[in-house]
C-alpha cells in the first residue's frame, strides 16, 4: 500500500487530485468507515476530500474529535466515540476513530485528516504512526 500511495501522489502538483487519491487509497486498503479531511478556515474546520458517507461540513474549533485535535495540535485516538465528550456523530455507524492534524512545511496547521472506523478500539500507536508518515506524501 505505501508504495502505491507514494506513486499516486509524487509528481501530481494538484493537492484535490493528491488528497482524493490519498482518501480512497487508506478506505479501500483498510476498509475503514470514512476517511477524509476537514481544513481549517478561519474558526472552523471545512469538509474536504473524502471518502465514505455524508460527513458533517463545518466543525467549530475544539468541537468534536477533530476540534480537538485541531486545538491540541495532535493526533487524537478514541477508543469508543460515544464516550467522547462532545462527540459529533456524523454518522451512528462510527464507533472509533483517529484524528492527525496536518501542518504545512511553516508547520501552520493547514487541516486535519479524520478516520472513522465502525468497530470498537480500531485505533492504536501503530496506525498514528504511518498515518503520520503517510502524510509527508502531501505537500501542502
Amino acid at each position: 500500500m505505501q508504495p502505491q500511495l507514494h506513486a499516486l501522489l509524487i509528481g501530481e502538483e494538484d493537492k484535490i487530485a493528491n488528497l482524493a487519491n490519498f482518501c480512497a487509497v487508506l478506505k479501500e486498503a483498510f476498509q475503514w468507515w470514512w476517511v477524509g479531511f476537514y481544513f481549517v478556515k478561519g474558526n472552523e474546520l471545512v469538509l474536504g476530500p473524502f471518502q465514505g458517507p455524508v460527513a458533517c461540513t463545518r466543525i467549530s474549533f475544539g468541537k468534536g474529535v477533530c476540534g480537538k485535535a485541531w486545538e491540541s495540535k495532535s493526533a487524537i485516538i478514541v477508543p469508543d466515540v460515544h464516550q467522547f465528550p462532545g462527540h459529533i456523530a456524523c454518522s451512528s455507524a462510527s464507533n472509533s476513530e483517529i484524528v492527525l492534524p496536518v501542518f504545512s512545511a511553516q508547520n501552520e496547521l493547514l487541516a486535519v485528516l479524520d478516520v472513522d472506523s465502525q468497530f470498537f478500539n480500531h485505533f492504536d500507536e501503530v496506525d498514528e504512526k504511518y498515518l503520520a508518515a503517510f502524510l509527508t506524501y502531501l505537500a501542502l
